[in-house]
């Protein structure tokens, strides 16, 4: 780590930010109030709003956005006439799982092999403390030189668009030149990375009816249209033999120029098991930055324990569709809705009903603040060059604040590299790289303001 002065402030100030990281941790946090009370969100944007407060911002607000969460505004004014930076991260988190399969308490904070456990450790509770961090570091060496808004949403797991509506409703609140979205993260751990591309998405619901109710498979069997078979005919129909997404008239042939993320690496990374192939053609990097991805989140169909002997009338299926920068994303669910109802067998019944979608993002790595960033990461990560990756993952809200504020510049950083293991059992966070991360964006302000 650097000498530099605002480096050593932040090393000081670790210990009190895993404290702080802890109390954040230890709210329930996730936005779906039919498993967990709402009193835990409102709990964490209290403290959040507090500790915004604590820090001088002034107009510091719970936004009650239209799918009936929190997020969470402050605002610090800067020198006159400086520049406006917008600060990114998210504090609901998604829900644990199997909290037997966590080997600590996923909402307590715990020391483990150099890495601090908890459930939005990494994502995203800990890009809060960073931007606490990084804002602490600038006033005790000199102070801050930029306007800085802070945006902590409420529900960015759930996928429910809240904060998106809010701020295309009131656009001047998060106005801004430049933008930092601190929920992706490096590459690996120590080497500086921006994600500059992030796939969309779109979720569509697939049902397949064949029967007017189920039958006995003895005597109707071999001839009676099965609509399960049905629905896993189409839904095989996505992919290609080699596990390559197909979606008539969808291309897939993209190749990512940045980064290369070898194929060893991303079987360590997703934790691939031996003897099992990769997915796809093409390097990895062109599948999961540059290509259409399908997934099957899950079907309804009758569950092993306690199935019977019958032909079943209807079942169906929720398919997630990522979407490559330069795809638009609602021509895509055309595409697929198509391609599900034309691939359909039988005569088979089939209805499919679009109940999500984000644009895919691409920045522009040209812009001053990336050089801004370049040189401030240079000083966080000594001896390492800044790198530029794609995600596979999306965050609509990056769109929604691109067409808000087409000459704002954005970028994408943050804790959530692989070993965090974000939305699995066990996330964590790597304490080094939240000390790195601060300096880094500290000095990216620093370096923005001119």
């Amino acid at each position: 780590m650097s000498s530099h002065p605002v480096a050593e402030t932040v090393a000081s100030l670790l210990p009190g930010a895993r404290a702080e990281l802890a109390e954040l941790v230890a709210f329930k946090s996730v936005a779906d109030f039919d498993q967990y009370p709402r009193s835990e969100s409102e709990g964490a944007a209290n403290w959040i709003a507090d500790a915004l407060r604590a820090e001088g911002f002034t107009d510091v607000a719970l936004l009650d956005t239209p799918d009936g969460t929190q997020s969470v505004y402050g605002y610090l004014p800067g020198p006159e006439g400086a520049r406006t930076v917008l600060l990114y991260a998210h504090y609901d988190v998604q829900p644990p799982l199997d909290e037997g399969a966590w080997t600590t308490p996923p909402f307590e904070l715990t020391d483990r092999d150099g890495r601090w456990y908890g459930r939005g450790a990494a994502d995203c509770k800990g890009g809060v403390i960073m931007h606490l961090l990084a804002l602490r570091a600038l006033k005790a060496n000199g102070g801050i030189p930029v306007n800085i808004k802070v945006i902590a949403e409420g529900s960015e797991e759930q996928g429910t668009g809240g904060l998106e509506r809010y701020a295309e409703e009131h656009p001047e609140l998060l106005a801004a030149d430049t933008i930092v979205i601190g929920d992706t993260g490096n590459f690996r751990v120590g080497l500086p990375t921006v994600t500059s591309t992030l796939r969309g998405m779109t979720l569509v619901r697939v049902q397949v009816d064949t029967l007017e109710g189920n039958l006995h498979s003895g005597q109707f069997g071999g001839a009676a249209p099965d609509a399960l078979a049905a629905l896993i005919r189409v839904l095989d129909s996505l992919r290609a033999e080699d596990g390559s997404t197909t979606v008539d008239g969808l291309a897939a042939d993209a190749v990512w120029d940045g980064l290369a993320y070898e194929d060893e690496q991303f079987r360590k990374d997703a934790k691939v098991l031996d003897g099992v192939e990769l997915i796809g053609s093409g390097a990895v990097a062109d599948r999961v930055w540059a290509r259409p991805a399908v997934t099957v989140l899950g079907i309804d169909c009758p569950p092993v324990v306690g199935a019977t002997p019958s032909v079943q009338a209807g079942a169906r299926a929720l398919v997630s569709l990522r979407v490559p920068p330069g795809v638009d994303a609602a021509k895509a669910t055309e595409l697929l809705q198509a391609h599900l109802e034309a691939h359909t067998p039988w005569g088979a019944r089939v209805r499919t009903e679009q109940i999500g979608q984000g644009q895919p993002f691409r920045a522009d790595t040209a812009s001053p603040a990336y050089q801004a960033m370049a040189d401030a990461m240079a000083v966080a990560y000594p001896g390492e060059e800044l790198q530029y990756a794609g995600q596979g993952g999306s965050i609509p809200l990056c769109n929604t604040l691109a067409a808000l504020y087409p000459q704002a510049e954005i970028l994408l950083i943050g804790l959530s590299e692989p070993e965090a293991q974000i939305h699995a059992v066990n996330e964590s966070v790597s304490p080094e790289e939240l000390e790195r991360l601060s300096v880094a964006e500290a000095l990216f302000l620093r370096n923005y303001a001119g």
